[in-house]
């Protein structure tokens, strides 16, 4: 596995550890020599994560939608740009390309393109590694809404144990991609 999605938000949170989390995970990235494909952005978590990547000599493909190309701050400096129209394609694409999914502590996007990787898995689209960087426990009370939408019979309890869930950038990788 060479190419390591990350999806994180173009809002940094209000604790600084999320920004840290998110530079060393890109340093990580760096070191074992893998391709960070993102979102595209150069400001939030994406930026920090990018910018930390590309720092280390990471190779990191941004994939962004047009309509965000201004709004996000396109960084300027990655290995490969790839503007898309839409979302959509957007998630489609950063699919495609990627080798294993990791979502750092975000919003409603970071969500949204976390929850599309684990339905395309659920429905045998997808047979991918899918992890979560859980800094300082910011996944908690997320997965406890997936364990009572497994107790109440929504979601088989084999979708969210198969979510690999660490609050280390360095375990989550050794997890992910095993050597």
């Amino acid at each position: 596995m060479t190419n390591i999605c990350v999806f994180a938000g173009a809002q940094t949170g209000v604790d600084s550890c999320y920004r840290r989390a998110a530079e060393q995970l890109g340093k990580e990235i760096a070191a074992r020599g893998y391709t960070l494909v993102y979102g595209g952005g150069r400001i939030g978590l994406m930026g920090y994560l990018a910018q930390s990547a590309l720092d280390g000599g990471a190779e990191v493909t941004g994939v962004i939608p047009k309509f965000l190309t201004h709004r996000e701050l396109l960084h300027q400096g990655l290995t490969r740009t790839i503007v898309v129209n839409d979302l959509f394609q957007r998630k489609a694409r950063m699919i495609e390309l990627s080798d294993a999914f990791i979502a750092l502590p975000g919003g409603i996007g970071t969500l949204d393109e976390l929850l599309e990787v684990i339905a395309w898995r659920q429905l045998k689209q997808l047979c991918k590694p899918i992890g979560v960087l859980d800094t300082d426990g910011y996944f908690g009370p997320w997965f406890d809404a997936l364990k009572h939408a497994v107790a109440q019979g929504f979601i088989d309890a084999g979708q969210v144990d198969g979510i690999v869930r660490s609050a280390n950038g360095d375990a989550l990788l050794n997890a992910l991609c095993p050597a």
